[in-house]
């Protein structure tokens, strides 16, 4: 006789999906005690790991053990841990390394703005503000090592869709861009790169621009300058196109609108509008981007966008929503011509 089979009955399906959060935390502290760089050379038992981090064998082995279950790490039959691909992307010199954002998901302003979900839904504002008393780029400014973090996980993040960008979408036709908040210029020193006659323009906060010489855009410097102000009130102006990467999905409509008529007001004629987010489809398929929206909502007070709500916020600033552009990362460039 064929056996029967059995699907899990609803509740054990939904306590699997509810260990999600302890999934990310046993990578966050993976990510902390530095595990990845350590088997590097080869496998590694935890007690020597132990000895040499400072830290409880069986507790260890216990993490360990955990993180090798979703593939990062794998143990062998005589109980010492070998690096996977997965657990090689936490290494401080991978490239791109996602240490940073590992540890990031386990940081308590994190924790915090989650456990505060109830506020965030009832009222629509970000629940950090409530758990701090302040915006969380407030809150960054204030303690720089949560910063550092912060912007680590975002250059992560960057080196992995700034070449997807740079690769989905043809530059060519353009004689100046600029980079709207675009930190220390990786996305436009990608761009740069692939793009011989095109010339780029950094803005971004003046602190930020003051990095950048020294960054992805060191040699590109020569076709690329430099300016710092307030996006919220203008950018950099004679400029073909403007580029925001995951800018948009930090603000609200009311401050997006404000940005994206400040570059209204600045692009030459015929010019172009790039924007670089997720866009979240129809249906109840799975999509990442569905739960960041919610990060968004708690801890900046942004949102992830469908296309029609796209749509309607670059006509609100003076825009039509041309085309959209997929890329082999999860987000996509959104096209805008003047109106």
């Amino acid at each position: 006789m064929t056996p029967e089979n059995h699907s899990p009955p609803p509740f054990v399906g939904l306590a699997n999906l509810l260990t999600g959060n302890f999934v990310a935390g046993a990578l966050a502290g993976l990510a902390q005690l530095g595990i990845a760089d350590l088997v590097a050379a080869g496998p590694r038992s935890p007690a020597d790991l132990a000895r040499e981090i400072g830290a409880d064998a069986s507790a260890l082995y216990r993490l360990m053990r955990a993180t090798a279950s979703v593939g990062v790490l794998a143990e062998q039959e005589d109980g010492r841990f070998a690096q996977t691909p997965l657990s090689d992307c936490l290494r401080r010199d991978a490239r791109p390394s996602l240490r940073d954002l590992a540890i990031m998901g386990g940081r308590e302003w994190g924790a915090l703005g989650w456990s505060q979900i109830e506020y965030g839904i009832r009222t629509g504002k970000p629940s950090v503000d409530k758990v701090y008393g302040m915006p969380i780029f407030e809150y960054m400014a204030k303690h720089p090592e949560e910063a550092a973090i912060f912007n680590g996980a975002m250059t992560a993040l960057s080196a992995i869709d700034s070449p997807a960008v740079a690769a989905a979408y043809d530059f060519s036709g353009i004689g100046s861009l600029v980079d709207v908040g675009g930190g220390h210029g990786l996305l436009l020193a990608t761009i740069l790169a692939k793009t011989p006659g095109l010339k780029g323009i950094l803005y971004d906060l003046d602190f930020v621009v003051a990095g950048a010489p020294e960054g992805p855009l060191a040699p590109y410097m020569d076709r690329c300058s430099l300016a710092s102000g307030d996006m919220f009130a203008s950018v950099p102006a004679g400029a073909d196109a403007y580029i925001m990467k995951h800018i948009i999905h930090d603000w609200d409509d009311e401050r997006c609108i404000k940005i994206l008529k400040a570059c209204r007001a600045a692009v030459n004629p015929g010019g172009r509008l790039l924007v670089v987010d997720s866009v979240i489809a129809p249906g109840n398929g799975f999509q990442p981007a569905k739960f960041l929206d919610l990060q968004m909502l708690l801890i900046p007070g942004g949102l992830e966008r469908t296309e029609a709500q796209f749509r309607a916020l670059f006509a609100a600033a003076g825009w039509r929503l041309s085309r959209i552009v997929p890329t082999m990362a999860p987000d996509s460039i959104l096209e805008g011509e003047p109106i």
